[in-house]
């Protein structure tokens, strides 16, 4: 059974955890990552979708892979 979910949200929810699993802040993802904090903000929030680059710039800021925020993602999915 798939989730009703919008991938946007949940790709947006794996960020988040990610986020604060390492405890950083929205500020510091922005600051490693090198996008701005308030596309983040709706990126986490599922109000945008980020290109592959961005989300290898997200991974890597995050210190991880982007398969597996993608995994993340596919979990929240139910997939």
């Amino acid at each position: 059974m798939t989730s009703n979910l919008p991938i946007e949200a949940a790709f947006g929810a794996a960020v988040r955890e990610a986020r604060k699993e390492r405890k950083i802040s929205q500020e510091q993802l922005a600051f490693d990552s090198g996008l701005d904090r308030s596309f983040l903000s709706q990126v986490e929030c599922g109000r945008k979708q980020p290109s592959l680059v961005t989300i290898f710039q997200i991974a890597k800021a995050l210190a991880t892979t982007p398969a597996q925020l993608l995994a993340a993602t596919e979990l929240k999915l139910n997939l």
